[in-house]
C-alpha cells in the first residue's frame, strides 16, 4: 500500500487529473472527426424541401404543391423561364395585379390569400401577352422557386402543340 505522506504519493492525482483530459480531448475530436466525415449535413441548412408540378394551358402557369414542406409565398421568389429564355416581368408573389401577369393569380400567390402554401394546394397565374417572351405551342416553360438565394423547387413542361 502506498504512503500518502510521501511527495511522489501526492503527485499523481494532478497526473491522472491530466491524463483524463487529455482522453476525454481525444475521444471529442475522433467523434467530431466521424460525424464530418459521415457527409451529414452540419452546416445548420434550413431551407424547405417541396416537389412542385407544372401544368401550363395556354397563358396560365398552374403550380401543384405534391409534397415537402409548407412554404410561406411572402419569402417565394420564382423565376421563370420559356425556352431556356426568362421572362422579363417576373411574378412578384403574392400579388393581385403585375406588370406582365393578368389580374387576380390563385391561390397561394394571391394577395388576398393564405400566404402559407401546403401539399396539395394550386398556385397559379396567368402571363399577359405583354410579357415576352410568349408561351407558344410546343415550348418548354420552366418554374424555378427561391427561398432567399436557396433554390427549393423546380418545375419543367411542355406546351401543348
Amino acid at each position: 500500500m502506498l504512503d500518502r505522506s510521501t511527495p511522489h504519493a501526492r503527485g499523481l492525482a494532478p497526473l491522472a487529473g491530466v491524463v483524463l483530459v487529455l482522453v476525454t480531448f481525444c475521444l471529442a475530436a475522433t467523434v467530431s472527426g466521424a460525424v464530418l466525415a459521415s457527409g451529414h449535413d452540419v452546416s445548420g441548412d434550413l431551407s424547405p424541401r417541396v416537389s412542385l408540378s407544372l401544368a401550363v394551358d395556354g397563358d396560365s402557369l398552374a403550380l401543384t404543391h405534391r409534397g415537402g414542406d409548407a412554404l410561406d409565398v411572402t419569402a417565394l421568389r420564382l423565376v421563370v423561364t420559356v425556352d431556356g429564355e426568362p421572362l422579363a416581368h417576373q411574378p412578384p408573389v403574392p400579388f393581385f395585379s403585375a406588370r406582365g401577369f393578368h389580374p387576380g393569380p390563385t391561390g397561394p400567390f394571391n394577395s388576398a390569400a393564405d400566404p402559407r402554401w401546403a401539399a396539395g394546394e394550386t398556385a397559379s397565374v396567368r402571363v399577359a401577352g405583354t410579357n415576352q417572351p410568349t408561351l407558344e405551342a410546343g415550348g418548354t416553360v420552366t418554374v424555378r422557386v427561391y427561398v432567399d438565394d436557396a433554390l427549393v423547387a423546380e418545375a419543367s413542361t411542355r406546351t401543348a402543340s
